[in-house]
């Protein structure tokens, strides 16, 4: 069983994140193939459903991941920025990935994730995170936008369990936000996550995209503190995993813009998802360029020592520096300190 959530921050160690750091380089890639999607879940970050104009090609996806190769990169993350199943050519995306020898995660929403489709990911060794916000119908269904998904996410998940998932070299997880319509049963996804061997990676919303428009998701930071803390108190007692609660993720930490970047389907390269800020276009310049000349991406990369307010002064600053994201959608600054974190013992810079 794992502890901590071996996907988002903990798989690299302090040495090469700053090796990474100092050589303008990569060492895991974030990536969107469209947004084509068959769900119109109402927190999406990306508001997605149907394609945008002038999607990046195959071609152009297959050369950026070699830009990416040429920075040092060692796993990509196939985000889809829509639903990635839905994407024509994503086995032939995924064969080019592991021919280069690196590491692939694949995040789904399951709903077209037959047998045949779990066979093929297993044989290829790709890890697979499905997206589940609910164990309850009514409640999985309604954040979904879509009738029938909780019942085909449940079909997903036992496809992917008779290929052969969780397995040493194929991890399987499912990704779930803190949100209004599911906050009770949180400890209970965390439970049967936990007991099935399924790495649950439980992270705060970030209020962009379709979750502006449903002010019902939002959960005020006194309600994400008591959760983390719940949980962390669960693992500690239940599952012998100690691990110090303080947002966005449970049970892990982001440390993503010292090492990775977001290429869009369109091919804007963003810090991350959360920070939906293009610091240029793979169309326009090479990912080398744009990650050596970007402010932006400079600044983050540098953020123990760029960061603002109550979190430059955190104690747990050399580990944690909160979600970018949250603080870039409430302030308008991707500097800010996290508003959501509550671990704020020491006065403001």
């Amino acid at each position: 069983m794992t502890c901590l959530g071996d996907h988002l921050g903990s798989e690299f160690s302090p040495q090469e994140i700053a090796e990474c750091r100092n050589r303008n380089g990569l060492l895991s890639l974030e990536l969107e193939l469209s947004r084509i999607c068959n769900l119109r879940c109402v927190y999406c970050y990306a508001s997605s459903g149907t394609p945008l104009e002038n999607e990046i090609s195959l071609t152009e996806i297959v050369d950026v991941i070699e830009q990416a190769v040429g920075l040092g990169v060692k796993k990509i993350i196939i985000l889809g920025g829509g639903e990635p199943l839905l994407y024509p050519h994503l086995f032939e995306v995924i064969d080019f990935i592991r021919s280069k020898g690196l590491i692939a995660d694949l995040f789904t929403n399951g709903l077209t994730l037959t047998d045949d489709v779990a066979r093929r990911l297993f044989k290829r060794d790709i890890g697979v995170v499905l997206k589940m916000n609910s164990r309850k119908e009514a409640v999985q269904d309604a954040l979904a936008g879509k009738a029938g998904t909780h019942v085909a996410i449940n079909k997903a998940l036992q496809a992917l369990q008779d290929a052969g998932y969780p397995s040493e070299k194929c991890s399987l997880g499912v990704e779930t936000i803190i949100c209004g319509p599911n906050y009770q049963e949180l400890p209970d996804i965390w439970r049967w996550a936990r007991e099935q061997s399924i790495v649950p990676y439980v992270e705060a919303m970030t209020m962009q995209g379709r979750a502006k428009d449903h002010s019902n998701l939002e959960v005020n930071p006194e309600q994400v503190k008591s959760m983390f803390e719940e949980l962390s108190r669960i693992d500690r007692e239940e599952f012998q995993c100690d691990w110090q609660p303080h947002p966005p993720l449970v049970a892990s930490q982001c440390a993503r813009h010292e090492y990775s970047c977001t290429i869009t389907s369109i091919g804007d390269v963003h810090p991350c998802p959360g920070v939906s800020v293009s610091t240029g276009n793979i169309r326009e310049s090479s990912l080398a360029d744009i990650i050596a000349n970007s402010t932006v991406i400079q600044d983050l990369r540098d953020i123990r020592n760029t960061i603002k307010g109550k979190c430059a002064s955190c104690e747990l600053n050399s580990e944690c520096y909160g979600c970018r994201g949250h603080a870039y959608h409430v302030s308008g600054d991707y500097l800010a300190e996290d508003t959501l974190c509550w671990l704020k013992k020491n006065s403001e810079t």
